[in-house]
């Protein structure tokens, strides 16, 4: 039987198209969108729906409601960071970005892992470590873990021949390239601490280099998908982070 892909909500796909649009340039920064009934016309969708997206809109920040005026496009739309999940070697913003695999692996999985993604013990995950670099030098190591082949199947067929194709990419690169429509969200927790001694081997610095170590467990409708660490070293490209509610 073939897996049912999750979809988006109507109102977050409509939310999208809108934020899509003012990218574009089809509603510019500063302007008045059109009237709920003109805008509902040229989107193809009902008032009430439309209306539920323009308040998301309205609470992100991407437009302003005023009285006798209507609905604005603001200066500067919400800018699409962390919480977008794009991929580390996305999120350096760098032209020149290049991902190093060190490991692709199948192992069980660690104390942590089993917490993260709900796994069992002794059970196989996948395991990569990848180290990224910008304009050659290394700014980013990645160590990422997946659920099993079963559990990837029931989200995407396709995903674990995918993850086990491997690569000179990221585990997220690997999943939002191979279905961009899956819906996927994110948590992370962000500390401080040092890079140590192997992880000081493999950036070629001192154990004691002071490094922002990002922990983020990704999930498609709320089941844990994949588990990831980013160690960013003192140096390293600063990454677009925003705070939602």
């Amino acid at each position: 039987m073939v897996a049912r892909r999750p979809q988006r909500r109507p109102v977050v796909d409509l939310y999208e198209r809108i934020v899509e649009a003012i990218r574009r340039g089809t509603y510019l920064p500063g302007s008045t969108l059109p009237s709920e009934p003109e805008l509902a016309t040229d989107l193809g969708v009902s008032r009430p729906a439309l209306r539920e997206a323009l308040i998301l809109l309205q609470e992100d920040g991407v437009i302003t409601v005023r009285r006798g005026v209507g609905r604005t496009v603001n200066d500067r739309p919400a800018r699409r960071g962390f919480e977008r999940l794009q991929p580390i070697e996305q999120l350096l913003g760098a032209d020149d970005v290049e991902v190093r695999s060190l490991v692709r692996a199948v192992e069980e999985p660690t104390d942590l892992v089993m917490q993260h993604l709900l796994v069992p013990a002794r059970c196989e995950v996948r395991f990569w470590e990848s180290l990224v670099a910008v304009d050659g030098v290394p700014s980013c190591l990645v160590e990422e873990w997946c659920v099993p082949d079963e559990a990837l199947a029931a989200v995407d067929q396709a995903l674990p021949e995918a993850l086990a194709a491997g690569g000179a990419r990221t585990m997220l690169h690997a999943a939002s390239a191979l279905d961009p429509g899956l819906p996927l969200s994110g948590a992370s927790s962000v500390t401080a601490t040092v890079l140590g001694r192997r992880r000081g081997e493999v950036f070629g610095r001192s154990p004691d280099t002071p490094v922002v170590l990002i922990t983020q467990v990704v999930s498609v409708e709320r089941t844990p998908l994949i588990a990831a660490k980013y160690a960013l070293p003192s140096g390293a490209p600063g990454i677009p982070v925003r705070q939602s509610r």
